[in-house]
């Protein structure tokens, strides 16, 4: 099996990286990409942890972004980057740094709202990561008894974006996303396969035309938030435009709003092939 879209707690998955492909190993899967949150952190050791367990390691990365042009969030993976380029440095590090630095903010008013949390909880269960994410901060009001579920009424209380007849959640802070254009670039950059994550979360199909102009040569078809519709609109825009169609568990362990676990959405073998043909191409030009 091959699984082209799984986290560990570098980012906002509850497993590290030797228990993430130790998982992968267990559940037959053959190759895996880690794919974290704005960072390359772990790749190079997560290849050599690969190695010993017998699981072949695609070094990845998700990045955060929107498309500032249609008002909507974006996920852009990268498929084979170079761990540690400058380029994914550049456009994700700040990224991170604001991401840390809101979720503090967010702690802070939690705790003005009444809520009995501390922020050094709340971070310990970030350790070892680029920095606290929502999860972290639920996982300790969780602890507390507030909730019984990361994702559920009290997130939603928390952590809404709002709309134009919703007012935001309490603790919402916004974040400023770097551009999906930029994304692409950077990952084009550092030796990576810019694949759209999960289209039909976010509703990026418009834009796929736009952005396979400036790179992007797959799309992810096999997610667990992907019903038939959204499915069968990926393949069509894959067919159309020459995308590599790769699938996904999205794993997050028990920070997961799927229940998805490491090789529950594949990507076939046929268009891993074609993902490894690109590969090489790109290598050569």
């Amino acid at each position: 099996m091959i699984d082209l879209h799984c986290h560990t707690k570098i980012s906002d998955c509850s497993y590290t990286i030797e228990e993430v492909i130790s998982m992968a190993k267990r559940a037959g899967v053959h190759h895996l990409a880690i794919t974290d949150h704005d960072t390359t952190i772990g790749l190079e050791g997560a290849i050599e942890s690969g190695k010993q367990i017998g699981v072949n390691i695609v070094p990845g990365i998700e990045i955060s972004a929107y498309d500032y042009k249609r008002g909507s969030r974006a996920h852009i993976l990268g498929l084979y980057v170079a761990p540690g380029h400058a380029a994914i440095s550049r456009i994700c590090h700040p990224l991170t740094e604001e991401r840390h630095k809101n979720s503090k903010a967010m702690v802070e008013k939690i705790i003005a709202a009444g809520y009995d949390i501390s922020w050094e909880r709340v971070e310990s269960f970030a350790e070892g990561g680029t920095g606290v994410y929502k999860q972290h901060i639920m996982h300790a009001l969780l602890e507390k008894g507030y909730s019984d579920s990361i994702y559920g009424e009290l997130y939603k209380t928390l952590f809404s974006r709002g709309s134009e007849t919703e007012k935001p959640g309490i603790a919402f802070m916004p974040i400023e996303y770097i551009t999906a254009t930029d994304a692409i670039l950077a990952i084009r950059e550092a030796g990576g396969i810019p694949v759209l994550a999960h289209p039909g979360q976010f509703n990026n199909f418009d834009a796929v035309p736009e952005w396979v102009k400036l790179g992007l040569q797959g799309i992810e078809v096999n997610h667990p938030l992907h019903d038939g519709k959204a499915r069968a609109k990926a393949k069509e825009l894959a067919e159309r435009f020459d995308l590599i169609q790769t699938g996904g568990s999205d794993f997050h362990g028990f920070y997961s709003d799927t229940q998805s676990m490491i090789g529950s959405h594949t990507t076939d073998l046929a268009e891993f092939e074609k993902l490894q043909e690109r590969k090489i191409y790109m290598e050569t030009v």
